[in-house]
């Protein structure tokens, strides 16, 4: 089955053709930088073109799961390697923003290309972890202790892959001349092309192993960026600094201490509370408000000034009893220490 784009638009062919000239040629170039503008002005020429015949492709149908590879015209071979050279130019692009972007775009079409020729029957190997439809583990192993037959399996598939890679090689370098020239008969341009795909089916696991790696990399970069911040509670009003003070217990120690202090403002306990009560930081008591409960220690129904006069009488009981024991330790003092006791200059 052959294909053609529609009237005066370039065929798939062409388009295949030109992906793949852009692509040995970036593979041959001698830029010192892979960011040169000549570079990459060709690599997103061979993505648009690859990118058209790709959508060309899927909307005839070439492929399909329900035939096999003997039902696939010999021309039509070479359309299959579209999603790796999709894959392969995808990486060559080198906007360091986008480079997740383009590692995940580039590992897709890679996978795309693996299963297409897995379904077809080319080529003996496994899907990478992590991709639908790879063969699950018998026996699961513990994440903790690695795998030590799985890694020597491994290395022994990349040595067997690169002799197989290198045997390829060669193949296509002796037959390229005469498919190129059209001198190739049918069996020989099929061959030809099954020979390419088995050599991008060992680059394309090369590329997917290397991508994973990368992309761990970059993930756990990006992670602490993209971290959640920690739930958090209400935030709190700014509380108005408070201004040093003398705390008193009442309104005359509150002249005694202001006078030793003229720069330090003074304020007794009741006077501080009020004061704290207004800004809203303390709660209220209640007491001596009107509808409010009386105040616990003086008795129901009691006035204002029944309480200031209680009050007052209670200071005064205690500073009558704190002067009878001053007066009384002095007595004692008096009585074991003779007049002038300590007096070392009068000594006549």
């Amino acid at each position: 089955m052959m294909a053609e784009a529609g009237a005066g638009g370039p065929r798939l062919a062409e388009l295949l053709a030109l992906g793949r000239r852009l692509w040995d040629e970036l593979e041959a170039s001698t830029e010192p930088s892979s960011g040169a503008p000549a570079v990459q002005d060709k690599v997103r020429q061979g993505l648009d073109a690859l990118q058209r015949a790709a959508a060309m492709v899927a909307q005839l149908e070439l492929f399909s799961e329900n035939e096999d590879l003997e039902e696939i015209a010999s021309a039509d071979l070479k359309f299959m390697l579209l999603p790796a050279l999709l894959g392969g130019l995808t990486l060559k692009q080198v906007d360091l923003s986008r480079r997740r972007e383009h590692l995940e775009s580039a590992r897709e079409h890679f996978l795309r290309f693996l299963k297409l020729c897995r379904n077809y029957g080319l080529g003996s190997f496994q899907l990478p972890p992590g991709s639908a439809g790879e063969e699950k583990s018998e026996s699961p192993q513990d994440p903790a202790q690695p795998n030590l037959v799985a890694m020597a399996m491994s290395r022994a598939a990349k040595i067997e892959r690169y002799k197989q890679k290198k045997e390829l090689e060669n193949k296509l370098a002796s037959m390229r001349s005469s498919v190129e020239s059209g001198t190739a008969d049918e069996d020989q341009i099929r061959e030809f092309y099954i020979l390419q795909i088995q050599k991008w089916i060992s680059t394309s696991l090369e590329e997917i192993e290397s991508i994973d790696q990368e992309l761990v990399i970059l993930r756990s970069r990006d992670a602490p960026r993209q971290a959640p911040a920690g739930p958090r509670g209400p935030s709190r009003p700014a509380r108005t600094p408070v201004k040093p003070f003398i705390l008193t217990r009442d309104a005359a120690q509150a002249r005694v201490f202001g006078a030793g202090y003229p720069g330090l403002p003074t304020m007794t306990v009741d006077d501080w509370y009020e004061q704290r009560r207004k800004q809203g930081i303390v709660p209220s008591l209640g007491f001596g408000e009107p509808g409010s409960p009386p105040c616990p220690s003086s008795p129901a129904g009691a006035s204002d000034e029944e309480l200031q006069k209680q009050q007052q009488e209670a200071e005064e009981k205690e500073d009558d009893e704190e002067a009878l024991r001053k007066a009384r330790n002095w007595d004692d003092w008096k009585d074991t220490h003779p007049r002038g006791y300590g007096n070392r200059h009068n000594m006549g």
